[in-house]
C-alpha cells in the first residue's frame, strides 16, 4: 500500500508543507495536537500537558484517559471534546493526490467531480433461505430460544456484559421480524473484517455493499460467503470489468487513496443505507483510515437517509455504572490469587493486582482498560468513532455504537503478548470471545439499534455506551485490568502457543 499519498498526516513543520516528504509526517505529532485541541476549551492544563508530552508513545494513555475524565460529570464538556476533537482531525489530516503537488484539506478529496464512473458493480446473490430466528454460535454449538436467553442471563450474572446488551438481544428474540433487514442497504467498510456484520446480514437476507481493498483472494472468499447466504453482496469492480470471468480479480476500492471515488459510488445507492465502519490496519495507517472514513461519513450526510454504525474497542476508558463498581468490589474477596495478592503487590511495588475501584468511590467511576501495547494510533482511531457516534446522534442522525467484547481476532493473536494475556484472562473473570460469537452478537445489537432509535434513545453519551457494552468482564473485574495483564499473559502463554 502506498503510504505517501492519499489521506496522510500533515508534515510536522507546516512552514515546509509545500516541500513535504514522507519522513516529516508524524502520527505522534498529529495525535498530540488532536488531543490537545479536543481538551483546549474545557481543560487548558490537560491540553498543555498533551501538547508538551515528548514521549507520546509511552505517555498517551494518561491523555486519552483525561479526555473521558473531564467530561465524565459534565455532558456539555464531553460533547465539546467530541466535536472539537473531530474538528481537529479534519483540520489537520491532509489529502495528497497521487498526481502530486502539495497537501490539501481532507474535504478536497471529495471536491473534484470524477470525469467518469470509477467502478461498476457486481452482485453475488445468495442461494440459501433467510434465517428467521436469531441464533448465536457459542463454543461449538448454536444457541437459540431459551438456551440463548439463559446464556445472556449468565453473562450478566458473571459481569461479562451489561444488562442493556441482554435486554437488546432479548428484544431481537421477541421480534424475529426485525431480522428481515431488506428495508435498507448495509454498507460494510472493511468487508473482510472479522468483527463486521457481513455474514450475519447475508444469512438474514440483507443487501450488503462491501468495501475493502482490491485483493482477489479476499473477494473470492467473500463471494463464496455470499452464495451460501440468503441476501446479496454488491461490490465495486473496475469499470468495464463487471462481466469478467472472475470479477474477484477486479473487485475492491482503496479508502485511503480513492475516498472521493468511494463517496461518489455510495452517493449513488438507492434507498436508505447504513454506513458501518469496521476497517482496521496496523499502526498509523489505522488512524489515517479512521480519518478517511469519518470524512466519508460527513460527505454522505448530505443525504438524510444514511445511518451510521460503529464498534468501540473494550480496551479504552469508559464511565461505568455504579452496579459495575459494586460487583467488582464485592468480588475482591473471592478473586483469583487473593491469598498472594499482598506479597505480589509488595514485590511489584504496588503495580500488580491493584483493585480496579476505590472501596468507597465518590462520584463517577471510570474503568481504564487501555492496553499500552496497542499503541496511540489504534486508540485515537477508535476514539474518533466514539466522538462521531455522540456528535451524529446529537445532531439527529440514526447511530448504532456498541462496545464489542474482547475477541480472538487475527489482529490480536498475532501479537504474542496480547494473545497470551487473552488466553489467561479467564482466571480474572474476563471472557474472551471467538470471532463468530462476537460478530453475531454485535450484528444483533445493530439490528436492535436500527429498530429502536439507536444511540440517541439510550440516554446521554455515557448511558448510551454502557447500554451497549459487551466488555467481556473488564468493567466488573475486581482487579485493575492492566495490573493483572502480565500475570494473565504468563499463565496463558502455553495455551496461546
Amino acid at each position: 500500500m502506498d503510504t505517501s499519498t492519499g489521506v496522510v498526516f500533515p508534515v510536522s513543520n507546516t512552514a515546509n508543507m509545500a516541500e513535504s516528504h514522507e519522513e516529516e509526517r508524524s502520527s505522534s505529532a498529529f495525535g498530540r495536537a488532536v488531543v490537545a485541541e479536543a481538551l483546549a476549551s474545557v481543560d487548558a492544563a490537560g491540553a498543555d500537558a498533551a501538547q508538551r508530552d515528548t514521549g507520546w508513545r509511552r505517555g498517551y494513555p494518561q491523555h486519552l484517559r483525561r479526555l473521558v475524565e473531564v467530561g465524565a460529570t459534565d455532558h456539555r464538556a464531553a460533547m465539546a471534546i467530541a466535536r472539537d476533537g473531530l474538528a481537529s482531525v479534519h483540520d489537520r489530516m491532509c489529502w495528497l493526490p497521487a498526481s502530486g503537488g502539495h497537501d490539501r484539506s481532507l474535504a478536497d478529496a471529495f471536491a473534484t467531480p470524477l470525469p467518469h464512473a470509477r467502478w461498476d458493480s457486481v452482485t453475488v446473490a445468495g442461494e440459501g433461505a433467510a434465517e428467521t430466528e436469531f441464533t448465536l454460535p457459542y463454543k461449538g454449538t448454536r444457541l437459540q430460544g431459551d438456551a440463548l436467553r439463559e446464556r445472556l442471563d449468565g453473562w450478566v450474572t458473571d459481569g461479562v456484559i451489561e444488562p442493556g446488551v441482554r435486554d437488546a438481544v432479548n428484544k431481537v428474540l421477541d421480534n424475529p421480524d426485525w431480522l428481515d433487514v431488506r428495508d435498507r442497504t448495509f454498507v460494510v467498510l472493511g468487508a473482510g473484517a472479522e468483527m463486521g456484520p457481513l455474514r450475519s446480514l447475508l444469512r438474514w437476507g440483507g443487501r450488503v455493499v462491501g468495501i475493502d481493498l482490491p485483493r482477489a483472494a479476499l473477494w473470492s472468499s467473500l463471494f463464496d460467503v455470499a452464495r451460501q447466504g440468503a441476501g446479496s453482496l454488491v461490490v465495486p469492480v473496475a469499470a468495464g470489468r463487471a462481466d469478467a470471468s472472475d470479477p474477484a480479480q477486479h473487485a475492491g476500492a482503496d479508502l485511503l487513496h480513492d475516498i472521493g471515488g468511494v463517496g461518489d459510488y455510495l452517493l449513488g445507492l438507492d434507498g436508505p443505507f447504513v454506513l458501518g465502519n469496521y476497517v482496521y490496519a496496523d499502526g498509523g495507517v489505522n488512524l489515517r483510515l479512521s480519518a478517511a472514513t469519518d470524512a466519508l461519513a460527513l460527505h454522505l450526510s448530505q443525504r438524510d437517509d444514511v445511518a451510521l454504525a460503529y464498534l468501540a474497542t473494550p480496551t479504552d476508558v469508559f464511565v461505568v455504572p455504579d452496579s459495575a463498581v459494586a460487583q467488582a468490589n464485592s468480588g475482591l474477596d473471592r478473586a483469583f490469587l487473593k491469598s498472594v495478592r499482598r506479597p505480589l503487590r509488595a514485590v511489584s511495588r504496588g503495580r500488580l493486582l491493584q483493585r480496579q475501584y476505590p472501596p468507597e468511590p465518590a462520584g463517577v467511576s471510570l474503568s481504564d482498560t487501555i492496553v499500552p501495547q496497542q499503541g496511540p494510533n489504534y486508540l485515537l482511531a477508535k476514539r474518533i468513532h466514539r466522538w462521531r457516534a455522540a456528535a451524529a446522534a446529537a445532531d439527529g442522525q440514526l447511530v448504532s455504537m456498541n462496545i464489542a467484547p474482547p475477541t480472538r481476532t487475527r489482529s490480536v493473536t498475532k501479537n504474542r503478548a496480547l494473545a497470551a494475556a487473552y488466553a489467561g484472562a479467564h482466571r480474572f473473570g474476563v471472557e474472551v470471545f471467538d470471532p463468530s460469537t462476537a460478530n453475531t452478537l454485535m450484528a444483533a445489537m445493530l439490528v436492535h439499534d436500527l429498530r429502536t432509535g439507536g444511540y440517541a434513545a439510550k440516554g446521554d453519551m455515557w448511558q448510551a455506551e454502557a447500554a451497549g457494552a459487551a466488555h467481556g468482564g473488564l468493567w466488573r473485574s475486581p482487579y485493575d485490568p492492566r495490573s493483572a495483564l502480565g500475570i494473565a499473559a504468563v499463565l496463558g502463554f502455553g495455551s496461546a502457543r
